[in-house]
């Protein structure tokens, strides 16, 4: 049975308890959740070895990492190098965006060694194999799509990015010329270029429910991409947009009524004081659907060090509401992300994630950082490192200067806190 079948029947299942008992929380609250569409748990029974984990209100917000060779780089040791530093520095999921090399292999070779659950965008796959097959990814067929989208439900993949949304009614919203950046995304793009040259309607939104039959079958939760994300902060909110969202929340409905786990991705680049309406909008226009965001990037001009935009646009969003951050790392805009790439980018994206966290009230948030504060206050370098986000760094930076006391090298004999003992005439105590 599917996820959302044990729960419609009031079964909790192993994957349920297994995500409630993270949490901290009543595998009863899991198993609702589902029920309601409000928290998803992707897990395809054929991906052996699989960790799950859950996403969705209420629940820790969680961390994608993008790993993926391109047609300029990459293999499947460069990918398994890349899955094992996102797995080290704690990203819950990670997806293969492939566009070069043996896609299917590399895949098979990442589901081989992932815990984490796997995303893919099937389109990526059909269209390159199109090129080989036919010459161009507008001669991609039907069959084409579905036949690559039912390979990797077999292969194990946990959860699929699937532009449905991107319509030919969308479509006329892009043709006034309005946007700075036309459209960002690769698989929007794919399917976009296919429609306009077929003059046909988007196969992933006339055969839904084709979609839908495969994605039950294999307990697929699909992701439902944003191929219309604004790719600059001028494009921000717009009309295309926005009526691609609107076709979102009618294609969530169809999902759970037929049965299938569905969160809805969000906008790429937005300002600052967009990024709570834009995830109120979707909370609503969804009913409550798992969001999933790629940063948001609050500025255009920060080459580099994207992972930075993308963490202050993401500590936003899940403050908000939002449940999903898809890491930026800081080769953003510029190159293929390197294993050091996957590892900032991450790193960005957990303090992003438990800094709304703690905003948002989630159990255990609050916690950990008042350890840290009192192994601060105890000059308790050891526990600090254990405590970190990163222990590694934590250590390293902690060591770059020796210190001649009990306190780090930047205050070394005028410490606040070693001041404040002596003044109060306190002792040095655990707390």
């Amino acid at each position: 049975m599917t996820q959302i079948e044990f729960a419609r029947k009031g079964t909790i299942s192993p994957q349920m308890s297994t995500v409630a008992e993270r949490e901290g929380m009543e595998p009863e609250l899991i198993r609702r959740g589902i029920d309601e569409g409000r928290i998803v748990i992707p897990t395809n029974p054929s991906h052996k070895g699989l960790d799950p984990c859950g996403i969705g209100e209420g629940l820790r917000t969680k961390v994608n990492a993008n790993i993926g060779t391109s047609s300029d780089y990459g293999d499947v040791d460069s990918e398994l190098e890349k899955l094992k530093v996102a797995v080290d520095a704690g990203a819950d999921t990670v997806m293969d965006l492939s566009t070069g090399g043996d896609i299917a292999l590399i895949r098979r070779g990442i589901l081989s060694k992932s815990p984490l659950p796997l995303g893919t965008v099937p389109i990526y796959q059909a269209g390159i194999e199109a090129i080989a097959r036919r010459g161009a990814i507008v001669d991609m067929t039907t069959e084409d799509i579905f036949a690559t989208i039912e390979e990797q439900a077999k292969d194990g993949v946990d959860f699929m990015t699937v532009h449905c949304g991107v319509t030919l009614a969308a479509i006329e919203r892009l043709k006034k010329g309005e946007r700075v950046t036309d459209v960002v995304s690769r698989g929007g793009a794919f399917l976009i270029g296919w429609m306009l040259h077929n003059e046909r309607e988007n196969p992933l939104y006339e055969y839904y429910d084709r979609l839908l039959e495969i994605a039950k079958r294999f307990d697929i939760t699909l992701s439902l991409g944003d191929g219309l994300r604004p790719g600059s902060l001028a494009d921000a909110t717009d009309r295309a947009q926005v009526e691609e969202l609107l076709t979102l929340g009618e294609l969530v409905e169809r999902a759970r009524e037929a049965g299938v786990q569905v969160m809805v991705e969000g906008p790429g680049h937005l300002p600052l004081n967009q990024i709570v309406a834009n995830v109120e909008l979707e909370k609503s226009i969804c009913k409550g659907a798992p969001f999933y965001v790629l940063g948001p990037l609050v500025t255009d001009v920060a080459a580099g060090y994207d992972h930075i935009t993308g963490a202050i646009g993401g500590a936003i969003a899940a403050a908000a509401g939002a449940d999903f951050l898809c890491y930026v790392t800081p080769s953003e805009h510029l190159s293929i992300p390197d294993s050091d790439d996957v590892r900032e980018g991450v790193i960005a994206s957990r303090i992003a994630a438990h800094s709304a966290d703690i905003a948002k009230g989630v159990k255990g948030a609050w916690d950990w950082d008042l350890q840290m504060s009192r192994a601060r206050r105890n000059l308790d370098w050891e526990k600090q490192t254990r405590l970190s986000l990163n222990p590694e760094m934590a250590r390293s930076v902690h060591s770059k200067h020796e210190a001649s006391g009990a306190a780090c090298s930047m205050c070394g004999d005028f410490c606040a806190m070693m001041l404040i003992e002596k003044y109060l005439g306190k002792t040095a105590t655990k707390c």
